[in-house]
């Protein structure tokens, strides 16, 4: 995809809104606007940009996985499974003694 091929001057976008719309739908490539020759704008269609906006967030995520691999802040895949065995030991024990209590009564 080539941003070159894909601009149109503003008087453009208003003339021609709706065909835009259309063609960005179906082009699923962006669109640069310019004004009095200049790029000012760069407009997309919904599924792209949500598409985008996914695709940022992965990317976030990774690098901070990265960051905190560099800062050593990270745990081991054994010590989440024994913290969730602790609270899984600690959950089942509360629900005995509740039964327990209960039973007493």
């Amino acid at each position: 995809m080539k941003l070159s091929q894909q601009v149109k001057p503003i008087s453009y976008l208003k003339a021609n809104a709706a065909e835009v719309l259309n063609q960005l739908q179906k082009s699923r490539e962006p669109l640069v606007i310019t004004q009095n020759g200049e790029a000012k704008a760069v407009i997309q269609d919904i599924h792209s940009y949500e598409t985008l906006q996914e695709d940022i967030a992965l990317l976030k995520l990774l690098a901070l996985g990265k960051r905190q691999l560099a800062d050593h802040s990270t745990v081991t895949a054994e010590s989440v499974l024994a913290d969730i065995d602790q609270l899984l030991m600690d959950d089942n024990s509360e629900d005995e003694d509740e039964a327990q209590n209960s039973a007493g009564e």
